[in-house]
């Protein structure tokens, strides 16, 4: 029989307890000797915070990142296909979701080999619990363009797109560019648009603000530098 490929979620960040992760999804993770992982260093240092799994000088890591050749990629279901259990890792939050992976479970599905994905935490979908802002219709789109000219043209084209379809805008930025993002939306957005930043979430330093552009503007800002940051857009 074929093994099992277990998605498995880590915490957003550090913390010294657990408020994240099921004890069902920290169990199977203890069970596991195969894992792919984005940055084995990390992937260590996490295994050390949980606690109890198989001790790292017998675990068989694979490391997959967005520079991994697909053929390498294949390669990786060798241990499924012999019937041992695999665990996909994910560096900070879900596996395949803003995180490399999806080709992964993509070969994985071809290969007629079980996918489990366990609970964990998404930032993503906790900004958007957390905005206010509607929870029907809603879209992640990555990473804006660093270009600022582009990057107006890219909010500009998704508050249009907030206002005519009633949907709520989901995106992020690099840590060290934050600040940069938060600024050109306050630019560049309608005053009466919607902007929520959810920062550092899970986390003792949490941050999560949700008011219009006008309100923005007339608060002062927060210092988003290197925080984590999901930033959700809506304008109805």
């Amino acid at each position: 029989m074929k093994g099992t490929l277990y998605l498995i979620p880590t915490t957003l960040g550090k913390t010294s307890a657990n408020n994240a992760l099921p004890e069902h999804t920290l169990e199977i993770l203890r069970s596991l000797d195969v894992l792919v992982v984005e940055n084995i260093q990390s992937a260590v240092k996490f295994l050390h915070w949980v606690g109890d799994t198989v001790p790292e000088f017998k675990i068989d890591f694979y490391q997959l990142n967005k520079h991994t050749p697909d053929q390498e990629v294949f390669s990786f279901l060798k241990p499924l296909k012999a019937g041992r259990n695999m665990g996909l890792l994910s560096e900070a939050g879900m596996p395949a979701v803003a995180d490399p992976g999806s080709v992964m479970v993509k070969m994985a599905h071809q290969n007629n080999i079980k996918v489990v994905p366990l609970v964990g935490p998404s930032s993503i979908l906790l900004a958007l619990m957390a905005s206010g802002f509607n929870g029907q219709q809603f879209s992640f789109h990555g990473y804006l363009p660093i270009d600022p000219k582009k990057r107006k043209q890219m909010i500009i084209q998704l508050e249009g797109e907030s206002r005519r379809h009633d949907r709520t805008q989901i995106f992020m930025e690099a840590p060290h560019r934050n600040n940069d993002l938060l600024k050109a939306i306050l630019d560049t957005a309608a005053d009466q648009t919607r902007l929520c930043t959810a920062t550092d979430i899970t986390l003792k330093s949490e941050a999560i603000t949700s008011k219009t552009i006008e309100e923005w503007k007339s608060n002062p800002l927060p210092d988003l530098l290197k925080r984590p940051t999901i930033f959700v857009l809506y304008s109805k």
